[in-house]
């Protein structure tokens, strides 16, 4: 069934938006659904009642028969459609996500979440939701305060070479004070400077950045007078990379690389380099690119290296439900969007590599802020994004991809973490 609101809803850019879920079998569901979400609101606290202050209202029915077809992800499209919406979308998500609230999952038959290929962001979308005009990233802002303890943690080497345990230097950063919209800038240049001081770039440096940020990490570290080379899958954000380096004029220390593949294999790049930094791509690419991603860090790192990770993860407060309601990022994205946690990263890199994690920073305080105010940045350009060409239903998109981040945040159900590896064997490679 075709959406009332068909008219300003492009079929061909966006199927499951324009397309209402229609049926004998889908009616009778959707009643159930319809059921489901009125006790899931209520046990939330939620008010749905428009005659008074409601907190989310319902225009069209055509909701339910989205949860009943498609869980989450029929929740999210329904919002992409206009059928309902909620003057604080980010107290709707976490209350909902808070009672556990999973309708039915599973997409609609047809449905292709494709595969992740190494496309970045568009720039311009990128521009309109950052501090600096060009990173994605989240930040640290200048009022936390960081504590460190030297803490053992599981080794997971096979075969059972080396001890059980290994030390890792574990900080917590505090919760940022007194910062507003303009500090976002700021936190995430502080967030870069914490990445190239982890991976220890200092001048003659020889640094590998993959992916490419947008140019923040090139540019910080050819501040240092590093030599850097940066790899992007993206060849439109190569373009904008380069034009940003030559007006930064450090285009001169710093090689622009387009591969072929979502992560550098052997022929994409080769020799070795002092340090490695990869800001915001962990958690989005599929297991086996994970693999080939830690692989390719090690062979590359000379001995003695440093490697700075910043990404996002999962905590021990991940439900279901969290996991349900991601589905969404996944099917509108970033296809292979899973976020792993901590360990399974440790896991990872000692099974799959000679790499060990030495340190690890929590930033998760920091990351929510960032998302709100990169959120409240989007919200005020949003003329400027019209006139860019993102329509309304990829506007609705950006904006329940916010609120639902940081839902999942505020619940700490994620968390973001900077990880230092480096190889276990200082002296050569096992």
């Amino acid at each position: 069934m075709r959406h009332p609101r068909s008219s300003a809803i492009d079929a061909d850019a966006w199927p499951g938006v324009a397309t209402v879920p229609a049926g004998r079998l889908v009616s009778v569901r959707a009643r159930l659904a319809e059921a489901a979400f009125a006790r899931a609101c209520d046990a939330a606290g939620l008010d749905l009642d428009p005659t008074g202050e409601p907190d989310l209202v319902v225009e069209h029915e055509g909701l339910f028969a989205r949860l009943a077809v498609a869980g989450w992800l029929g929740l999210a499209e329904s919002y992409l459609a206009g059928e309902w919406h909620a003057d604080d979308l980010v107290d709707v998500l976490a209350a909902l996500l808070a009672t556990g609230y999973r309708p039915r999952a599973g997409l609609p038959r047809g449905r292709s979440l494709g595969a992740y290929t190494g496309g970045e962001l568009p720039t311009e979308l990128v521009r309109l939701s950052s501090g600096d005009g060009m990173s994605a990233f989240g930040g640290v802002f200048a009022t936390g305060v960081p504590t460190t303890v030297r803490t053992a943690v599981p080794s997971h080497v096979p075969g059972g070479r080396g001890p059980d345990t290994h030390f890792i230097d574990l900080t917590t950063i505090s919760e940022p004070t007194s910062a507003e919209r303009d500090d976002l800038g700021d936190a995430q240049a502080r967030a870069v400077t914490m990445l190239l001081d982890a991976a220890r770039v200092t001048a003659g440096t020889h640094l590998l950045e993959f992916p490419s940020t947008g140019g923040a990490v090139a540019i910080g570290a050819s501040a240092r007078r590093a030599t850097v080379d940066t790899l992007t899958a993206d060849p439109e954000q190569a373009h904008v990379v380069g034009e940003r380096l030559t007006l930064a004029g450090v285009d001169d220390s710093v090689s622009t690389q387009v591969i072929d593949h979502p992560v550098p294999g052997p022929r994409d790049v080769r020799g070795r380099f002092d340090a490695i930094v990869s800001v915001d791509k962990f958690h989005v690419l599929a297991p086996r690119d994970r693999v080939a991603l830690v692989r390719g860090f090690d062979r590359l790192l000379t001995v003695g290296g440093n490697i700075g990770l910043q990404t996002v993860v999962a905590t021990d407060a991940m439900t279901p439900s969290g996991r349900a309601a991601v589905e969404a990022l996944r099917a509108y994205i970033w296809p292979d969007l899973d976020y792993p946690t901590a360990t399974d990263i440790h896991r990872l890199v000692d099974r799959e590599s000679g790499l060990r994690v030495v340190g690890q920073t929590h930033l998760g305080s920091h990351t929510a802020l960032s998302l709100a105010m990169q959120h409240s940045l989007f919200d005020a350009h949003a003329r400027e994004a019209a006139a860019a060409g993102f329509d309304v239903v990829f506007r609705r998109l950006w904006d329940y991809q916010f609120a639902l981040r940081q839902a999942l945040f505020r619940l700490g159900m994620l968390d973001a973490v900077q990880l230092t590896l480096t190889h276990r064997n200082r002296r050569g490679r096992r």
